[in-house]
């Protein structure tokens, strides 16, 4: 019996573990996307491009039509040029976008149409309640940013100078000008402050003692006028930050989710569903989903999950779990070894797009919950070829 061919239209990561899956599994299997149909034909319609792209297989060879482009404007256009040439050939599509589903699908009886992200997201989540020995090993680590002495801020700096300059005016003008100590005190805070009620004075005294006041003086009104500034300039940033989502939280137990993409957003949904305290870091902060989960109860922190500050910020000290899912295999894993440089035991779960990639983080960093949404999709969309064709036996 001849194989049946499946047409495997994409360029991501999903398109390309599927079409190497298929092939593991006996099926002819050939491949595009949309940019190299469009390059193959002087015209410019897709449709057109598409036409003549499907007339070169015949359609009773065709098993199934995958379209699995990363971006749904992509999908979509292949989606209604399909269903405007064939009938009676099964479609799988890729979208994100769930107000969409429904009315497409009612448009072509031999339509499916799957949300990748919406598939791996409870795949994630169950890794919270999965326990690893191996990470226990990492329970009596100190992290290296917590060895290190906290850094003094410019107003500490301020502070600490001023203080020192207000003792050793005291200590001068008690041992050179023979002031008790309490009158020395008294002297040098009303010089300081500009007050000067001139119930001492050093009129007669040496003109060392006099610049000593001088100094004093104008140091001091620098020194006061900084100090001030730079409390307000703080205040007024912290009330900001907090507008903006930029706090210090001080949540327990809770799960922070790094990412508010198309993944990020059905995993903080299944959280939520599940009752769980979440934190989501999310850099940029336009994203249509802020308000929305903050409606919902989540927190949402807008900055960078890579910043030591950021990681602090939400409390990774006391987190049940971080979950990072940015369209980056780098990037999660950079956020995910800054948190534990934070919290040695806190439990990780990065989104990992290449298998081999991930068990070597497995082995060599003692990261157990890598996922990739991809390969938990790759059987779905696989489970859709099986199906159709047990059918058409």
């Amino acid at each position: 019996m001849k194989n049946k061919i499946v047409i495997v239209i994409g360029s991501g990561h999903l398109a390309h573990r599927l079409k190497k899956y298929l092939v593991t599994r006996g099926y002819l299997v050939t491949s595009t996307n949309i940019d190299l149909i469009n390059a193959e034909s002087d015209s410019i319609s897709l449709i057109e491009n598409l036409a003549d792209y499907i007339n070169k297989i015949e359609l009773t060879d065709i098993a199934m039509i995958y379209l699995l482009e990363d971006k749904d404007e992509n999908n979509l256009q292949l989606i209604i040029s399909l269903i405007s040439l064939i009938i009676n050939v099964p479609i799988t599509a890729a979208l994100f976008n769930e107000n969409l589903i429904p009315h497409l699908q009612q448009e072509h009886i031999n339509l499916k149409i799957l949300n990748p992200a919406k598939i791996a997201a409870p795949a994630f989540v169950e890794q919270l309640y999965l326990e690893i020995d191996s990470e226990a090993l990492f329970s009596n680590k100190l992290s290296d940013i917590d060895k290190q002495p906290k850094k003094l801020t410019l107003i500490h700096k301020l502070l600490l100078s001023f203080i020192t300059l207000l003792l050793a005016a005291v200590c001068f003008f008690h041992f050179y000008e023979n002031l008790a100590w309490i009158d020395a005190f008294y002297f040098v805070i009303v010089t300081a402050a500009s007050v000067g009620y001139g119930d001492i004075n050093l009129a007669k005294s040496a003109v060392l003692s006099k610049i000593i006041v001088m100094l004093l003086i104008t140091i001091s009104t620098i020194a006061i006028w900084m100090i001030f500034s730079l409390t307000i300039d703080g205040f007024l940033r912290r009330r900001i930050q907090h507008e903006l989502g930029r706090k210090k939280y001080v949540l327990q137990n809770h799960v922070i989710v790094c990412g508010l993409g198309r993944l990020g957003y059905f995993i903080a949904l299944e959280l939520l569903q599940r009752k769980e305290k979440i934190i989501i870091i999310e850099q940029n902060e336009n994203s249509n989903h802020i308000d929305y989960f903050r409606q919902l109860g989540a927190e949402v922190y807008l900055g960078d999950a890579r910043l030591p500050k950021v990681i602090r910020d939400v409390n990774v000290g006391q987190a049940k779990a971080l979950i990072s899912v940015i369209n980056n295999d780098s990037l999660n894993l950079e956020i995910g070894l800054n948190a534990r440089s934070h919290q040695p035991n806190v439990k990780l779960i990065l989104r990992i797009f290449d298998d081999q990639m991930a068990e070597r983080i497995k082995d060599y960093l003692q990261i157990y919950h890598s996922v990739s949404a991809s390969a938990i999709a790759n059987n779905v969309f696989y489970h859709e070829l099986a199906k159709s064709s047990k059918a058409a036996q």
